[in-house]
């Protein structure tokens, strides 16, 4: 096993620009959290920066880290979350049928990133060849986010240091697999993040085999068929697992929740097709949609149909910048997930939703089926991404029966680790054969 870890925390630290975090934030937030944690005196975090990569203290880093938590919100009280106040009251509006803006609403915080710069100019290693010089020995270099992988510059530092081993988790093959969902510039991105990981790599990690699967198949073409890539499903946070009563403040509401950024592979357009068929049959009583996430790119259509048609006001909510307890608290309160993508390569709202004990209606795609189970359950419905009558069935059925008991509610065939605990038991065991 390597003597010490080096984790790069350069996209974390970036991300004290944002609100909240998105799927990929949590996960590099808990690396950043178990390997910079106390004990881990060897440890220290890697920042790439103009002035090249510099090394930080493994208590400089932490405490950059726990910054960006409190900046996000991860421990606040629901109540006091501005965004959450507003979905509720939302919620419980009757729509007018005037088309405006449309219901959006956003978190703003502010406070933190201040902080989080000092650290910066106070601590750590100036240059890139400090780096190289004050990485210890052996060492094993983490890199959860992919950023900026792309660019090779940013890690040749490890060929002064062959000792060093390389480790890379990689989220998905979507952009080189399914280019059209994605900006142009993203396919060759992609192309030079895999070439970056057959140069420096030593292994990869992964959270689906249908994902280890694809990078077998992508590193070989690379020149890398026996690279070791461990695949373990993610986890959720703690929260997700508590089991509690429909919150007093939404009792009385029917609404269903799709979480993740506004873009086409999400597949939104059929959604707010759906909620127009729904608008039109059941008027004033049409269950509300609450979009959790931001838009991303591409979305100019679904952008119309939130902003300009009339009978979708008062009926979708769209908000971003939502904290975990807050999204939490609204998932017990909802009739189901709605996940109608195209193609994921995990999908964590689905896990997070199953652990909360929230039924689920995601599209039959293969790391679905791996997060809640092959047969799926009480918990899961399947349909294809294109079916719009089954998905409005689903919708209309899930509207109408009793609010679902989360105690009652169990993912599917899933198989552990299931909490961050055996998950770092079990990547720690990888890292060791290393």
């Amino acid at each position: 096993m390597a003597a010490s870890f080096v984790y790069d925390i350069t996209r974390l630290v970036t991300r004290m620009l944002n609100k909240t975090p998105n799927g990929i934030d949590r996960v590099d937030f808990a690396y950043a959290n178990h390997f910079l944690a106390a004990g881990n005196d060897g440890n220290a975090g890697v920042m790439t920066t103009l002035l090249g990569p510099r090394l930080f203290s493994r208590t400089a880093s932490l405490a950059a880290v726990e910054g960006i938590g409190v900046h996000w919100g991860e421990a606040d009280d629901p109540q006091e979350d501005a965004a959450y106040r507003k979905i509720v009251a939302a919620l419980g509006e009757r729509p007018s049928g005037i088309a405006s803006q449309g219901a959006r609403i956003e978190r703003r915080r502010s406070g933190q990133a201040a902080g989080t710069w000092r650290w910066m100019r106070t601590h750590g290693a100036p240059t890139g060849q400090s780096l190289v010089r004050h990485v210890p020995e052996n060492a094993c270099y983490l890199n959860v986010s992919q950023f900026p992988l792309w660019i090779s510059r940013y890690f040749r530092w490890l060929e002064q240091r062959p000792d060093v081993k390389a480790v890379f988790f990689l989220h998905d093959l979507l952009p080189i697999e399914r280019p059209e969902f994605f900006p142009p510039a993203e396919e060759p991105r992609y192309h030079a993040r895999l070439a970056n990981v057959a140069h420096y790599g030593h292994a990869v990690i992964t959270s689906s085999q249908v994902c280890k699967e694809g990078f077998q198949r992508a590193l070989a073409e690379r020149g890398r068929p026996t690279i070791p890539i461990l695949a373990l499903p993610l986890p959720v946070s703690p929260i997700f697992h508590e089991r509690a009563a429909v919150p007093f403040e939404l009792e009385k509401e029917v609404y269903f929740i799709c979480c993740g950024t506004i873009e086409p592979r999400k597949n939104h357009l059929l959604l707010l097709h759906l909620w127009r068929q729904l608008a039109e049959k059941l008027g004033p009583v049409t269950p509300k949609l609450v979009l959790i996430g931001n838009r991303g790119w591409e979305n100019e259509n679904a952008v119309d149909l939130l902003e300009r048609c009339p009978l979708l006001q008062g009926h979708v909510i769209e908000a971003s910048g939502l904290s975990t307890p807050a999204l939490k608290r609204l998932l017990d309160g909802a009739r189901a997930l709605l996940m109608p993508s195209f193609a994921e390569g995990y999908g964590l709202p689905v896990a997070e939703a199953l652990a909360a004990g929230v039924p689920v209606i995601a599209s039959d795609i293969p790391v679905f089926r791996e997060i809640g189970g092959e047969t799926g359950s009480e918990a899961i419905t399947y349909l294809p991404p294109l079916a719009g009558d089954r998905w409005l069935e689903a919708i209309l059925n899930a509207s109408e029966n009793q609010r679902h008991v989360p105690q009652l509610a169990t993912p599917g065939k899933r198989t552990p680790p299931w909490n961050w605990t055996s998950y770092f038991r079990a990547l720690d065991d990888f890292l060791a054969d290393l």
